[in-house]
């Protein structure tokens, strides 16, 4: 079992969080992280013209929160993710902290979220962050107004 760092350990943080009822705790963490990775050829297999799967948009979902939580730890400024879909899989995923917008994403084709591999997966995560955590620096009076 390989050790999560970083970002995946921010996301298996979320995913965690988010089983009530802690069914999730006998998984391993790579089992967890797996619905995440979506190969080229599986992404192919999902027809970008059907209605988005609940699964697939708790796992969008779950990925922005830990994005926020990740800018939350790198900050200190309260942050907190708004996530706008369609049912067909367009909208737009903007995190902010305290007033600030740090993230704002547009969203197509959701239906095949997913990453190659779970280094894929963590360096997009860490990108956000990092962007993220550097707009929140460069304002921090708006990052940490949460009024």
């Amino acid at each position: 079992m390989t050790e999560m760092t970083g970002f995946l350990r921010d996301l298996l943080d979320q995913v965690r969080a988010d089983d009530a009822y802690g069914q999730l705790g006998r998984f391993s963490d790579e089992r967890l992280l797996a619905p995440f990775v979506v190969t080229k050829e599986e992404r192919r297999k999902i027809p970008a013209s059907c209605d988005l799967e609940p699964a697939t948009e708790a796992r969008l979902r779950c990925f922005y929160q830990a994005v926020a939580g990740a800018i939350e730890k790198a900050t200190g400024a309260f942050s907190t993710t708004v996530l706008d879909i369609n049912h067909e899989g367009f909208g737009r995923a903007i995190v902010f902290a305290g007033r600030l917008v740090v993230l704002d994403d547009a969203l197509r084709d959701v239906q095949r979220f997913g990453f190659d591999s779970l280094d894929k997966l963590a360096a997009r995560g860490e990108s956000l962050v990092i962007n993220a955590a550097k707009i929140a620096e460069r304002f921090p009076e708006v990052a940490r107004d949460d009024s």
